[in-house]
């Protein structure tokens, strides 16, 4: 197999979302296999590589583009405006990234979400402009697509539609497609009639996670007490993540009858649980990407009404241990050492990296049963503690819900796991032994691979 100078490019690296952290394991088992990897970025977090500004998607212009294209086109007096400003835009990206090709000698593409979710449309437009002129061989890596976006959007224009169809994602000989589950591939063949590799998300499973003399005063700088029960939310807190469902999960918990429960029994590992303990929701993920602009206003609302414990700990965790504007951060894999159970309610996933993170943890898990998790993952035959594959409706708030029974029955199933160390070792342990086998870096080459091979016939 030939050696490749490899760029990969996303609108940001380095930070804890699933994109972000997935580049960081096919670098390494793209660099494993013998070639050169550089990540190029808008914004590069904690990572190294090449920045080019105008590529971050968290921009005016960016997101200015973007709603104009998906939710409204408001913003420009017509449709030659708006082509105009976003061509504008592609272009200084376009220079700057062809600069960096011909600079570096790169001869191999992995752009990562840039042709399926237009969060910046300039770089779709940019970059597959680049990918024509040098006819360079490319993996386009969809993690999800813009029409599986929550909520009423549409191509607002001609410019849209006419973006939309050339280059979402683009069609050519010298660009594999890989996407991240049966869905997506099926969604791509039947709308652009492209064939695609399935690559799952996979996990680095040989790492331990313990407590050690960086973390060992997690608990105390985000607020928690020892006695507390950690149940961790490390999702990005955004809508479709269902985080009230959690809430709601919590509130269940915390019921009188099963605190009495607990406190008969004693916790899994030797604590006990008295009138003192709390059973606290802990948010672990950033914010920033509220698109509605309302959910995480409504979240904190439903969780007053609720009067369970909950925190918010961005402001102290980051993609790795570092300390920023003066202030300790801690990586997330540190809130998972001291995490009693995982909360992973999301309706909607392209994969669910943090359901693989919560199975590496050896961590109980409450899951709501979405799309990708029944027809990719559930048949593997994990051990979850479901909330069901049904959303019931919305409340005032606009947060959905799910049959209370199903909340009870999660709540009663998670004080068995919280308290009786033998059951919960057996199921966390089972849970372990499926992703290590079908979700690990050795699986991930074997993916890989077989990816790379196509671009050798």
């Amino acid at each position: 197999m030939k050696k490749r100078n490899m760029a990969m490019i996303h609108y940001q690296v380095g930070e804890m979302d699933g994109v972000s952290l997935e580049m960081e394991k096919w670098k390494a088992t793209f660099e494993n296999m013998g070639h050169s990897v550089t990540f190029v970025a808008g914004h590069l977090g904690t990572a190294e590589g090449v920045l080019i500004e105008e590529i971050y998607h968290h921009t005016p212009l960016a997101e200015r583009l973007r709603h104009n294209m998906l939710w409204g086109f408001g913003d420009y007096a017509s449709d030659d405006e708006y082509r105009r400003e976003l061509e504008a835009a592609s272009a200084v990206i376009e220079e700057k990234f062809t600069q960096f090709v011909e600079a570096n000698s790169i001869n191999f593409l992995v752009a990562e979400n840039i042709w399926s979710v237009l969060a910046n449309p300039a770089v779709a437009l940019a970059i597959g402009r680049v990918v024509e002129k040098f006819q360079m061989p490319t993996i386009a890596h969809s993690h999800d697509f813009f029409w599986e976006k929550i909520g009423h959007w549409y191509l607002t224009c001609a410019t849209a539609v006419e973006l939309a169809q050339r280059w979402i994602p683009p069609r050519f000989d010298f660009v594999k497609h890989a996407v991240i589950n049966q869905r997506s591939q099926q969604q791509l063949w039947q709308r652009k009639g492209m064939p695609s590799t399935v690559v799952p998300n996979i996990f680095e499973f040989d790492e331990v996670w313990t407590v050690d003399a960086y973390n060992h005063d997690f608990r105390q700088t985000v607020g928690l007490k020892e006695s507390d029960i950690v149940i961790l939310q490390g999702t990005r807190v955004v809508q479709r993540k269902g985080i009230e469902l959690a809430v709601d999960f919590v509130k269940a918990l915390n019921d009188p009858e099963r605190r009495r429960q607990l406190a008969a029994s004693g916790l899994y590992d030797g604590r006990p649980f008295d009138g003192n303990t709390r059973i606290v929701l802990v948010m672990a993920g950033y914010t920033q990407d509220d698109d509605t602009g309302w959910y995480v206003d409504h979240l904190k609302q439903k969780i007053e009404r609720a009067a369970i414990d909950a925190v918010f700990i961005e402001d102290w965790i980051g993609a790795d241990r570092a300390t920023r504007n003066g202030r300790k951060q801690y990586s997330l894999w540190d809130a998972y050492v001291f995490a009693d159970f995982v909360t992973y309610p999301s309706f909607w996933e392209g994969w669910g990296n943090q359901l693989l993170e919560a199975l590496k943890a050896k961590l109980p898990i409450l899951i709501y049963e979405y799309l990708v998790y029944e027809q990719d993952i559930k048949p593997r035959g994990f051990d979850l503690v479901s909330l069901g594959n049904r959303i019931s409706g919305k409340d005032d708030l606009g947060l959905v819900q799910v049959d209370q029974k199903i909340v009870e029955a999660a709540a009663d199933r998670a004080v068995r796991l919280l308290s009786d160390g033998e059951y919960r070792k057996a199921v966390v342990e089972k849970n372990y032994q499926i992703a290590r086998e079908h979700y690990s870096m050795d699986a991930l080459g074997t993916y890989l691979n077989d990816l790379m091979q196509q671009f050798e016939e």
